[in-house]
């Protein structure tokens, strides 16, 4: 009965999802295009080559500054992270003032300034905007590369690394990149421990004497500002930066498959699939046909009304959200669409997925989807245009891809000029269906007997670090002799002793969690034999009630009252209100699967799994097929862990349940024993 309750709070969690929903099905009416207005910028070039863009903004009293260091991607080997450490080390004190004086000054003037390797960023009101531009020249051009921040950051990153040694979507997009650029492209390369190791304070000081330098940076400053006054400013400040000459490094050639192919990442862990369809593309600001790959990237993959949102969450509810991008680059761009999708449809959603794509490119859209494509982009454009980021960002697009003054200004107007041929021409030139990498992260033994069957496609085997390797082992071995009594037996073992546990007449749990940031308690009051008693309130208010006194029950949400179903009944009869364990040793133990590392042998009793560990016999996991209000059928993970001995048995005190994209992580706070619990609970 205890998994039936959580079956309840599952479902629970869906109905919150989908109450969070916005209906998007109705587009509203779009009103005239609006012209755009960017705004006329001045534009200056130091002696040390710092090109300067300013652009005049009035709305508000604000300014922002922008330093872009256009360093082309560059490949760090053996000592990749050494840029991004090098950014993380800028503006933790100067040689003017120290990392805490730095700070405190920022915060004091509720401002933002912020380094990266890739440059630097600031923004404050306008009269505090005259410091917070000199204490982003203070920043770039003095910082002090200590020894001790050094080893800070160094631990930061490899405590980075190791939290995510077991993420499944780290491991996909590592793995992504690697196998769609080459491990020896600066896209493709990716830090580990071994190379955060490699790098010294050494490497770092190098990687920014020759690679920070005004001769390949630009400086965008927008907002409320006086030209004149500006310009006076940035040449006191950073006329002294030092020029230099910049490292000569050529890029290695990408290429895309000849024939599209899957390539499968296999992740023990992984509770659902990620899936990438990638190929690389030739595509930058200034081609004619850029705009046209918008509006078909839009109409596949662009947002909730697009084709692959859809059909893999609308129609076939596989994903709560599938989606495409197009990625123009000077150097190599990209196309990607992406889902994560549950264990059991990887293999239907990779269909559909491809389905999608190749349909774009050899079915023409509809004038509706166009006409529609476009009004959403433009929205989307326009609203985003006023943003100072925006804005700062297309005046340095300008510079880099050398556009028209009024490139901008006339977007909208280019945009609305894409014909459907147009979008077709696009599609079949940049979604490359037929030569695409499809890229699984997920866990082999649930998701690669369906994907062989019914895939067409050669399936290629990596490790989570794009390593070639071998088909994973679908399943592990069962010792012989090992019966379904004996793993229950030592769980029971574990947990204290069947005696202790046969003892325990009720319990009275009480446990805590959060849904969508709004805190909730869960009450359960359980009483041998199967008696059972769930409350679910938020904010002291009951949300959800499920009670069965040993013959019939109810469940009640949201003011109405519902009768349990005749199954549902059944099932309470048979089950142990307190250890549903004693019933599963009429079950059967189907393999042994590992999860973080540790060995857990699966025990199938009806539509549940159970997981236990074969080291210390605890039960880890439950895995329940769940129907949900609509009739769907779901599987439902449930994690136990933190177990502690309350009166000589050992409970666990957190418990996680997976729903679609949605982790309950339940904390228990209180749990009683033979206490607490009466006869009227029941009623």
């Amino acid at each position: 009965m205890k998994t039936k309750i959580l079956s309840f709070v599952a479902i629970l969690a869906m109905s919150f999802a989908a109450s969070a929903q916005i209906d998007r099905s109705k587009m509203p009416e779009p009103g005239p295009a609006p012209k755009v207005k960017l705004g006329e910028s001045k534009k200056f070039i130091l002696k040390n080559g710092l090109t300067v863009i300013m652009v005049e903004n009035h709305k508000l009293p604000r300014a922002s500054v922008n330093l872009t260091i256009d360093n082309p991607p560059s490949f760090e080997g053996d000592k990749a992270g050494v840029s991004s450490m090098m950014g993380s080390l800028l503006g933790r004190g100067t040689a003017n003032i120290s990392k805490d004086e730095f700070n405190e000054r920022v915060d004091y003037l509720g401002a933002y300034l912020g380094f990266s390797s890739g440059g630097a960023y600031g923004a404050s009101l306008k009269k505090y905007f005259p410091e917070i531009l000199e204490l982003m020249a203070d920043g770039v051009k003095n910082s002090q590369f200590t020894q001790e921040e050094f080893d800070k950051e160094q631990k930061i990153t490899l405590d980075g690394i190791k939290s995510d040694e077991k993420s499944v979507t780290s491991a996909a997009r590592r793995v992504e990149d690697a196998l769609t650029y080459g491990k020896n492209h600066p896209y493709g390369e990716f830090i580990t421990k071994e190379t955060v190791n490699n790098i010294t304070l050494k490497d770092v000081k190098k990687r920014y004497n020759s690679y920070y330098k005004p001769n390949n940076a630009y400086l965008i400053i927008i907002g409320d500002i006086n030209p004149k006054k500006i310009k006076k400013m940035v040449k006191n400040l950073f006329s002294d930066w030092k020029t230099g000459d910049l490292p000569n490094y050529t890029m290695p050639k990408v290429k895309n498959v000849e024939t599209t192919e899957i390539n499968f990442i296999n992740m023990s862990n992984a509770v659902q699939s990620e899936i990438a369809v990638m190929n690389t593309i030739d595509l930058t600001l200034g081609d004619n046909d850029y705009y046209a790959a918008l509006l078909a990237n839009q109409i596949l993959g662009g947002g909730g009304t697009a084709r692959l949102f859809q059909n893999l969450r609308e129609d076939k509810a596989y994903t709560y959200g599938s989606y495409s991008r197009v990625r123009q680059s000077r150097y190599v761009g990209t196309f990607k669409a992406t889902a994560s999708v549950r264990n059991m449809v990887t293999d239907s959603s990779v269909v559909e997925m491809q389905k999608e794509i190749n349909k774009i490119r050899y079915q023409k859209v509809s004038e509706q989807d166009l006409k529609d494509a476009k009004e959403l982009y433009i929205g989307n454009f326009v609203m985003d245009v006023q943003k100072p980021a925006t804005a700062a960002r297309y005046a340095l697009n300008r510079e880099l891809y050398n556009l028209p003054e009024n490139y901008y200004e006339t977007y909208l107007e280019k945009i609305n000029a894409v014909t459907i041929d147009d979008v077709q021409n696009a599609a079949i030139k940049y979604f490359k269906g037929d030569k695409a990498r499809i890229i699984v992260t997920g866990k082999g033994i649930e998701v690669l007997k369906n994907l062989e069957k019914n895939s067409d496609y050669k399936i290629n085997y990596f490790d989570k670090y794009g390593n070639p390797s071998e088909k994973p082992e679908m399943t592990l071995p069962i010792p012989d002799g090992m019966t379904a009594t004996d793993v229950v037996n030592k769980y029971f073992e574990a947990i204290g002793g069947k005696e202790k546990a046969m003892a325990v007449k009720t319990t009275m749990m009480v446990s805590n969690a959060t849904i969508q940031g709004t805190p909730l308690v869960m009450t359960t009051k359980a009483s041998a034999p199967n008696k059972t008693l769930m409350t679910i309130s938020v904010m002291g208010n009951t949300m959800q009630k499920v009670v069965f006194d040993g013959e019939k029950g109810y469940q009640e949400a949201q003011g109405r009252k519902t009768d349990m179903k005749p199954e549902d009944i059944t099932e309470g009869k048979e089950a142990n209100a307190i250890f549903n364990d004693l019933n599963y040793t009429s079950g059967k133990l189907t393999r042994i699967e590992p999860i973080d590392g540790k060995n857990t042998i699966v025990l199938k009793i009806g539509n549940e799994e159970i997981f236990y560990d074969m080291t210390s016999g605890l039960k880890v996991k439950s895995v329940k097929s769940v129907k949900k209000p609509d009739g769907k059928e779901v599987k439902v993970p449930t994690t136990y862990g933190d177990y502690k001995a309350v009166e000589g048995i050992m409970f666990p005190h957190s418990i996680e349940i997976k729903s679609g994209p949605m982790n309950l992580n339940f904390k228990i706070v209180e749990i009683k024993i033979n206490e607490g619990v009466e006869d009227k609970d029941f009623e």
